[in-house]
């Protein structure tokens, strides 16, 4: 054979396997119905999967959330409790106090009439007068002591009913994000558990269709 005659052969020999490889190529580019398939449901699944992970962080952040409300919960209503205690002993000491001061003023009362009597009987300067007088002093300074006692105990009644009443809106706040945070998991959880289903309805689908290309 001639070089020229072999140069021929070879060239359409290379023509041949190139013709080959471009209807190997166009058949690999053109995948079947069940490999379309195949590769539609791998998609499916990994979506899947991210959706079940992205599901699962957002439950399991909720459950973060409504433990901190149950303790947040739970503070604020002892806070509210002691404060309930402390309003209970600022009226015991109130009630105690008036009464002293109104003790107190019948003493006065009582005084300064032993005082104009004595003062009209004795003298101002007897020593009846005088003792009256000192008695008169005495159930005064008690008297304002006591007076001075039950403004503190306003106060303090005040303030720990402004605590009181802080500590329940804390309380009605908290119930309020516990219920929501709880609507959220459970909402969650809802996903979660469709997640499951697609996904295992999507690795069924795929197993089917591997069967079917096969």
């Amino acid at each position: 054979m001639t070089m020229k005659a072999e140069l021929l052969v070879c060239r359409g020999a290379l023509a041949v396997a190139f013709a080959g490889l471009l209807v190997a190529g166009v058949y690999a580019q053109d995948p079947t119905p069940q490999q379309q398939d195949a590769q539609s449901d791998k998609k499916d699944i990994r979506q899947d999967k991210k959706d079940l992970a992205n599901d699962r962080a957002d439950r399991n952040a909720d459950q973060r959330d409504i433990n901190k409300d149950k303790r947040d919960l739970t503070k604020d209503r002892a806070d509210r409790n002691a404060d309930q205690r402390d309003i209970n002993h600022d009226k015991s000491d109130l009630a105690k106090d008036r009464a002293d001061r109104n003790a107190d003023q019948r003493d006065v009362n009582r005084d300064k009439n032993q005082l104009a009597r004595d003062d009209a009987k004795y003298g101002a300067n007897s020593a009846q007068a005088n003792a009256d007088r000192k008695d008169l002093r005495a159930d005064r300074a008690d008297r304002n002591k006591d007076q001075r006692g039950i403004n503190k105990d306003k106060v303090d009644l005040a303030k720990d009913r402004g605590d009181r009443n802080a500590d329940q809106r804390d309380i009605n706040h908290d119930k309020t994000d516990l219920a929501k945070d709880g609507a959220d998991r459970n909402k969650d959880q809802k996903d979660i558990n469709k997640d499951k289903r697609d996904l295992h309805k999507d690795r069924k689908d795929l197993r089917r269709d591997r069967r079917g290309h096969k």
